[in-house]
């Protein structure tokens, strides 16, 4: 009671691969963020994962850890737009020596489907391998969209394990929406 678990795979890729066609969007653009306020990344934080699904990772951190992570310089952080809103984002994370993750890529659901996955995913990897490293991971896990692990997979990435975690339900805890995420039911605390 009072708690929620995940299916958390690990996946990583070791070369650059061959990128996959993506669409011409014409109505999206992206821009690199060098200092985004926390509570305005919070909100595309939210817009993209914090009701469909259950992110809330960076929902629970203080202004000054998240800015810590968001403000490094070893910190891409590409937020993606359409006629001038937020739609989107890309997080790349340099601070490991020789490797590169992709902390997050998400897209508001009106956009899922579209192929503007297939063209942050492939911003991505480029930028990711443009600098030196050896190694490109990310994780996914059950509380993101359902083709998010194959879409990972396509994209040139190889499972190399799994784990689960549980956390407090934040459906419980107030950090989201008590109807966010509804295919994931809610035990309440008895």
């Amino acid at each position: 009671p009072g708690k929620v678990a995940a299916v958390v795979t690990h996946l990583d890729m070791t070369e650059r691969p061959r990128l996959r066609a993506a669409p011409e969007l014409p109505t999206l653009s992206l821009r690199k963020e060098a200092r985004m306020a926390p509570a305005a990344y919070r909100a595309l934080f939210r817009a993209v994962g914090g009701q469909s699904w259950l992110w809330c990772s960076r929902l629970m951190m203080s202004d000054a850890a998240l800015s810590e992570i968001l403000w490094d310089d070893r910190v891409d952080l590409c937020i993606l737009e359409q006629a001038g809103a937020p739609v989107g984002l890309l997080e790349l994370d340099f601070r490991e020596p020789d490797a590169c993750e992709l902390a997050f890529l998400g897209l508001v659901p009106t956009l899922v489907g579209q192929g503007a996955g297939r063209y942050l995913i492939n911003i991505g990897i480029s930028r990711a391998w443009s600098r030196p490293s050896s190694r490109l991971h990310v994780h996914t896990c059950t509380f993101d969209h359902p083709d998010a692990l194959a879409f990972y997979i396509r994209s040139g990435f190889t499972p190399r394990r799994r784990q689960i975690e549980v956390m407090d339900d934040p459906r419980l805890t107030g950090v989201l929406d008590r109807d966010a995420a509804p295919h994931i039911p809610v035990i309440p605390d008895i």
